[in-house]
């Protein structure tokens, strides 16, 4: 009796070993299968880019020029407008959806916090066309009829920064587009950093409460020290988001391949410029320039988020000390 359950126990003892050692075969096969995909991309921007690069070399980085006809192809306007339009999205966005996420967590009456919390995040559900459609219709018109002459009549006026309000109200532009940016990223901004705020303990605001601190003083000395990776993780997420959205930034750039300080002037960003003109590019150059307007982009992004990473662990290292 007892040989058989020994030989029973290690019969188990043998398929859980094999059915662990299966699982773990399998997860690091997907976690490979990810770094191969990530590389296939990689590799399959670089290959189509190597034309662009060995004829214009690192100039193409820096040229202004965007003519297909003569095959002249320069990446500058498009890295401004994709930059420019993304800091002025996490301008708007960052404070907006701090306070959502302070009001929801530390001010907003209990039986109104989900929904509100719930609304937030539904406009992260809606498609970027619809966002791209809203600010052509509904956003173009105000900005070219009120926001923009008020601008140009008082900020446009100020020696220095005066000449990135300048110009004609078209309403089209960079400023608009990164308006439009801004709420579509900022439900990821405020519910993200709202979920971080609630990892906090309660004893630890209820203490805070208690020896007599303000809302003000709890959240920039307990929840923000707290919770501060998280939130930049959060940041970052929606920064990722903002330097490659597509179709809502296409319909309110203006789609213009020219580099204006102005930031009521049209301009356009890399993504826009792939979605208008990927269709109607036949020459093996042309298509290769935009290639490499990809390649530069994939870049971009991979840049920003090592450098989110690299600023949380020497978060986190300084929080372990």
């Amino acid at each position: 009796m007892a040989s058989a359950l020994t030989a029973a126990t290690r019969r188990r003892l043998d398929t859980q070993h094999l059915q662990d050692a299966a699982f773990r075969s399998a997860t690091q096969l997907f976690a490979v299968g990810v770094l191969v995909l990530l590389g296939a991309i990689l590799l399959a921007l670089a290959v189509g880019a190597a034309p662009a690069f060995e004829k214009f070399g690192w100039r193409f980085l820096i040229n202004q020029s965007w003519n297909p006809v003569t095959e002249n192809f320069g990446a500058l306007p498009a890295i401004y407008g994709t930059l420019v339009t993304s800091l002025i999205a996490m301008v708007i966005a960052v404070p907006l959806g701090f306070g959502i996420a302070v009001f929801l967590t530390e001010l907003c009456p209990p039986p109104f916090r989900r929904p509100i919390g719930t609304l937030i995040e539904l406009l992260a559900g809606i498609p970027s066309i619809i966002y791209g459609i809203w600010g052509f219709f509904v956003m173009r018109p105000i900005m070219a009829a009120y926001v923009q002459p008020a601008l140009t009549d008082s900020l446009g006026q100020v020696p220095v920064i005066g000449a990135l309000f300048s110009g004609p109200p078209f309403g089209l532009g960079v400023l608009t587009a990164g308006i439009i940016l801004a709420f579509m990223v900022l439900p990821f901004v405020a519910a993200v950093t709202r979920d971080v705020f609630l990892t906090v303990p309660p004893m630890l605001r209820e203490s805070a409460y208690g020896v007599g601190a303000t809302t003000t003083e709890v959240v920039r000395d307990i929840v923000l020290p707290y919770t501060r990776t998280g939130v930049i993780g959060g940041i970052m997420l929606a920064l990722g988001r903002a330097l490659g959205e597509t179709m809502a930034v296409t319909f309110v750039i203006g789609n213009a391949n020219r580099l204006q300080p102005s930031l009521l002037s049209p301009g356009t960003t890399i993504s826009a410029t792939l979605a208008n003109q990927f269709a109607e590019a036949k020459d093996d150059m042309y298509v290769s320039a935009l290639f490499a307007l990809g390649l530069i982009l994939f870049v971009i992004t991979f840049l920003v988020l090592a450098a989110a990473k690299l600023m949380l662990l020497e978060l986190e290292q300084r929080a372990a000390k």
